[in-house]
């Protein structure tokens, strides 16, 4: 049944498989019935991990998060009366940020650069004029994939599965489905992006449709190889390492497409509160939204400013 429990949250089976054998671990160094476990039992195990095993925090981490797991079960399911594992944090397992977390006008800024060379104003006169057809529906699909990385903080992977009954252009909301990895929400869409979805529905995704050898319901659409008239290709994956680079000519400071959603839920954090960016983010557990807590700098600020004005 636990087995159940966990392929229930949509985990991927070898993240199951590796948990169960991590909770047998446990079960079979402390000797004691599931019942019986107290919270001394989890840290003493954790600590006999770290000190004995040699483990470090990230892998001990797993071992809490698996544990944690199994008693939440158990706990849901009136076995125990209380989860053993609760409020145990082991510290020094985020990983460090290294890159620029932008502001709400700095990705505005970085958004409207982009639509201004990449789709304003680039120039494809070079190209014959079959590629330039084709380039020009690019660009108004590229300008929208652009926008729900800087507006909607959404995962590349996640974009490339939005289909048309995600939008709904009256409510002015967009639908991110859920993954293995991020739960679905319903996100706003900002006032900047209605006008290009209302183009891009009406004229763009019809002429990139004919280039498709079967229907699709997804909402962005692929192109072929310029050697190629129709494909039956829907993924979009490729088309990011290119934006990727257009975005790097904008600001050498952009690193990856992570950096821009981080950008958002830290925004977010500041705004709309812990659990309110846990939905907008699609964060399974509350930890994942709380490991954007240090990018929030406003108050460390001050506090340097106080301490050090000089």
């Amino acid at each position: 049944m636990f087995i159940k429990y966990l392929e229930a949250k949509n985990l991927a089976k070898t993240s199951v498989d590796c948990y169960v054998e991590l909770v047998n671990r446990f079960f079979r160094h402390t000797k004691k019935e599931a019942i019986q476990v107290t919270k001394p039992d989890i840290l003493n195990y954790l600590n006999y991990l770290k000190n004995s095993r040699k483990q470090q925090n990230i892998t001990r981490r797993n071992s809490l998060i698996a544990l944690n797991h199994y008693f939440t079960y158990l706990f849901e399911n009136e076995q125990i009366a209380k989860n053993p594992c609760l409020f145990i944090k082991i510290r020094g397992t985020r990983r460090k940020m290294l890159y620029k977390i932008y502001s709400l006008e700095e990705l505005e800024q970085l958004y409207d650069a982009y639509y201004q060379l990449f789709v304003r104003s680039f120039d494809d006169s070079y190209m014959p004029k079959r590629n330039r057809e084709r380039s020009a529906l690019s660009k108004e699909r590229n300008a929208l994939i652009v926008s729900i990385l800087v507006y909607q903080g959404a995962v590349a992977s996640e974009i490339d599965k939005i289909e048309l009954t995600d939008l709904d252009l009256i409510k002015a909301t967009i639908r991110i489905r859920g993954s293995k990895r991020h739960n679905e929400r319903i996100l706003p869409l900002k006032a900047a992006q209605m006008g290009l979805f209302i183009n891009y529905l009406q004229k763009t995704r019809p002429q990139l449709l004919e280039y498709h050898i079967k229907e699709s319901n997804k909402l962005f659409l692929a192109l072929p190889e310029f050697s190629k008239k129709r494909t039956d290709n829907d993924s979009l994956m490729d088309i990011f390492k290119r934006l990727g680079k257009q975005l790097k000519t904008i600001d050498k400071q952009f690193f990856n497409f992570k950096q821009l959603r981080a950008s958002v839920i830290t925004h977010w954090l500041k705004t709309q509160g812990l659990r309110k960016t846990q939905y907008l983010a699609g964060h399974k557990w509350i930890s994942s939204t709380e490991a954007y807590l240090p990018n929030n700098l406003d108050d460390l600020t001050d506090d340097i400013n106080k301490l050090h004005p000089f």
